[in-house]
């Protein structure tokens, strides 16, 4: 049985990705009929302040239909800074594309993203092992902190499988016909405060099977370096630090569930909190 310290600080880590309560503070967002965002106010204010593209009403903000296209413009003039990768607006993951928004606007317009994360497998004869990157110490987002093999955002335009293979090449020189294997395990949501502001991400994690002869190499410097590590080492940090990028650790509790490190009461405490 796995220890109450040990499932107590998995669920810190969970409950870390939900700190968001919504609307909370926030005025929703609406394009037309579409709840697209949510907006704190003094940053609605200085929306509707730019122009007649942005109206404020009593419990929420209209962005003109009409305005759509013009996104980014707008997030420019509110001095946001931008990222040049645009991300598609949509009500839902699954939803229809309605605009496109800078990735780095994200956060203060309070608009989905999403996501994927895979889990690069190698089976041993001695136990399961994972491939775990060191993120650069110059990014932006969490430099310094563990991540997976390939992770990264949907960029407008792709589907999440399309994206996976986007980024298995460019951060890891995972070959296309190698990533095309990865199959689709799990997903998950959650409304995050962070200091760049709300996020609404929505994560597709892959599992992928590899070979002990494929080294993955940093391609992009998104990666300083990749280790292999058995599946009991990622279960020791995760259950003792923080060293792990905050998503990354959903997807990690997901996979240990999955492998049979922890069962019982453990394993359902767990799995419910991933679907919380």
């Amino acid at each position: 049985m796995a220890p109450d310290t040990q499932i107590a600080k998995l669920l810190a880590h969970i409950a870390a990705c939900h700190t968001a309560v919504l609307p909370g503070e926030r005025l929703p967002l609406y394009a037309g009929a579409h709840h697209i965002g949510y907006l704190r106010r003094p940053f609605a204010e200085m929306l509707a302040a730019l122009g007649p593209d942005v109206t404020l009403r009593a419990n929420q903000a209209e962005l003109a239909e009409a305005a759509l296209p013009r996104l980014n413009a707008l997030a420019e003039a509110a001095g946001l800074r931008l990222r040049a990768e645009d991300f598609d607006v949509r009500e839902s993951a699954e939803g229809p594309s309605l605009a496109v928004l800078d990735r780095g606007a994200l956060p203060s317009f309070g608009v989905i993203g999403v996501g994927v994360h895979l889990n690069g497998i190698v089976r041993r004869a001695g136990g399961t092992h994972v491939w775990v990157g060191k993120r650069a110490a110059d990014k932006k987002l969490d430099p310094g902190k563990l991540d997976h093999l390939v992770a990264g955002g949907v960029p407008a335009g792709y589907t999440p499988f399309e994206a996976l293979l986007k980024e298995a090449g460019e951060e890891a020189g995972l070959p296309e016909e190698m990533a095309a294997r990865a199959k689709l395990v799990a997903h998950f949501n959650y409304n995050m405060e962070r200091p760049e502001g709300l996020r609404r991400d929505v994560i597709y994690a892959y599992d992928l099977e590899l070979p002990e002869s494929f080294v993955p190499h940093p391609v992009d410097g998104e990666v300083e370096h990749f280790e292999l590590w058995p599946l009991a080492r990622v279960l020791e940090v995760l259950s003792t630090t923080d060293d792990f990028k905050f998503n990354v650790t959903l997807v990690l509790i997901d996979l240990l569930l999955r492998e049979g490190f922890f069962s019982g009461t453990a394993a359902q405490t767990l799995r419910a909190a991933l679907k919380s």
